[in-house]
């Protein structure tokens, strides 16, 4: 019987030395089953479509800015995207630690490899997916993606988007922009809903009224700043 999910395959991001550096060093600790922290050595976990439609996604799992939750909200689902002929890629990344432009650096690097593999795995168009900070990262890269690091498309999964607090996700707020001020700058600045313009992709977004850990506010302030933008 034929499979529909390749063997996954590990591309280092940064296989000459990331521009950006956490300040994290030693071994990747693995807190919880699929729980990883520590992480220096960022990487994409690739899972190639045998029959590809031409579409490919980077998925940045959650996991506070602390740890990423590769299980749930990465590697579980990329036999169903594989079955839609989609290839699945989901991005082990480096958490901030203090350097807020790590994460994001890492987010565009991952697009850039897969744009890179478009022959090789026959892709098209290229979509960035995201749950919780994850999706943060995702709509970050959204918004902010130049050229070959641009996504085409956005899905995001009960994402953190805001940075003000009372609606934000507390902990992820404080690994990012740790003691900003309320209404500061910095918090603007990382405010997704706030960045949003004419340029930045189409999106698909799901989230859940009863969520207690990522208001809602998040996904529909965002999706409000999508439609003032066309």
């Amino acid at each position: 019987m034929e499979t529909v999910q390749q063997k996954n395959r590990i591309i280092l991001l940064w296989p000459d030395g990331a521009p950006t550096s956490n300040g994290l060093a030693g071994v990747e600790l693995e807190d919880a089953p699929n729980a990883i922290s520590n992480i220096s050595n960022p990487s994409l976990l690739v899972y190639p479509a045998t029959k590809p439609n031409g579409k490919a996604i980077l998925m940045c799992p959650g996991g506070g800015l602390s740890k990423i939750s590769i299980g749930h909200e990465g590697r579980d689902m990329a036999a169903w995207f594989n079955a839609q002929g989609i290839t699945y890629a989901v991005l082990k990344y480096r958490m901030p630690n203090g350097h807020r432009e790590v994460p994001l650096d890492d987010v565009r690097q991952g697009l850039r490899i897969l744009r890179n593999y478009s022959e090789e795995w026959k892709i098209t168009k290229v979509g960035v997916m995201g749950a919780s900070i994850g999706g943060y990262i995702a709509g970050h890269a959204a918004i902010f993606g130049v050229d070959d690091a641009r996504p085409d498309f956005q899905i995001l999964l009960y994402p953190v988007v805001t940075m003000i607090e009372g609606i934000t996700h507390s902990g992820s707020r404080n690994n990012l922009i740790e003691n900003a001020a309320a209404g500061s700058e910095k918090e603007v600045m990382f405010c997704n809903e706030k960045q949003v313009n004419s340029q930045t992709p189409a999106a698909f977004i799901a989230l859940s009224s009863d969520d207690k850990v990522v208001p809602p506010a998040n996904s529909i302030n965002y999706y409000t700043a999508l439609l003032q933008n066309n």
